[in-house]
């Protein structure tokens, strides 16, 4: 189907995406603050709630934060009793953060709401669609990471 903004003056679809992530950041950010959490500080209890026992370095990558940044919001969980840092047994200059027992029960009250934001999102589309959304988005997500990882590598030197 071809509509008004397929055309040379569609906006990027670049621009689309922003435009979704900031909506979704908003709903979520509403959402999340009742319970002292952001958006960010979300994402990271749930990449570790997925692969416990993550250093800040392995966090960030999978929050999509910088690692300075994580760090600081590392911190904060861990004054907020959500994470607990452990020293990594195989290298002693390693902290290793976990989820605490208040940081799971936190996340379990998180969930449905932020479901209720994603349900919402797909509420138009069939079940084919969704499939096909969620499929795109994870291609596109792949293409993306897959040539920033080596543009970091190259402006890190580790391409040399």
């Amino acid at each position: 189907m071809v509509t008004e903004h397929d055309g040379e003056d569609a906006p990027l679809t670049l621009y689309l995406v922003k435009r979704l992530e900031l909506v979704i950041r908003s709903l979520m950010d509403d959402a999340l603050r009742p319970f002292g959490l952001t958006t960010l500080q979300y994402t990271a209890l749930t990449a570790l709630r997925h692969r416990n026992r993550l250093s800040s370095a392995q966090l960030a990558r999978r929050s999509f934060v910088r690692p300075q940044t994580m760090h600081t919001m590392v911190l904060t969980l861990e004054k907020s009793g959500l994470i607990q840092r452990e020293e990594d047994p195989r290298n002693r200059r390693v902290l290793l953060a976990a989820l605490t027992e208040r940081g799971r029960a936190v996340l379990d009250e998180c969930e449905p709401l932020v479901r209720r934001i994603e349900d919402r999102l797909l509420a138009g589309l069939d079940d084919r669609r969704r499939t096909a959304f969620r499929r795109d988005l994870e291609d596109g997500y792949g293409s993306l990471a897959d040539h920033a990882h080596g543009q970091r590598a190259l402006t890190n030197g580790a391409g040399d």
